[in-house]
């Protein structure tokens, strides 16, 4: 009977140490995604504020609707001019955190079937 007490009682133990075993993994686990996480998230902010710095007149970019344009005056730190489409009096004043990508003025790419031509 001592026995049978004394095992019962080990094994006990050794399930409490494997609950606080298990809720420290899950700590450790939600502790270090949280981490990288936010490094990327601070990476990508980091990238998105080059690209605003990077904008000048004759870029072309696209909207975070989808629109297509090209910057005619960059008029401070938070505010573009942009020319839509064929339409010369089609100029509208945006946010710069309205724009998602930027394709910079006078950057073209050479395919194989352009230099065929």
């Amino acid at each position: 009977m001592i026995l049978l007490t004394e095992g019962t009682q080990a094994a006990g133990g050794s399930g409490v140490f494997s609950i606080i075993a298990l809720v420290f993994y899950v700590v450790i686990m939600v502790f270090v995604l949280s981490f990288f996480s936010k490094r990327s998230q601070k990476k990508q902010a980091q990238q998105q504020e080059e690209l605003f710095k990077s904008l000048e007149p004759g870029d072309n970019i696209m909207t975070t609707s989808g629109f297509y344009g090209t910057i005619l005056d960059v008029v401070d730190d938070t505010t573009v001019i942009v020319e839509f489409g064929n339409n010369k009096n089609c100029r509208i004043p945006m946010h710069k955190k309205a724009i998602a990508d930027v394709e910079k003025a006078g950057v073209a790419e050479i395919t194989d079937e352009d230099e065929k031509n």
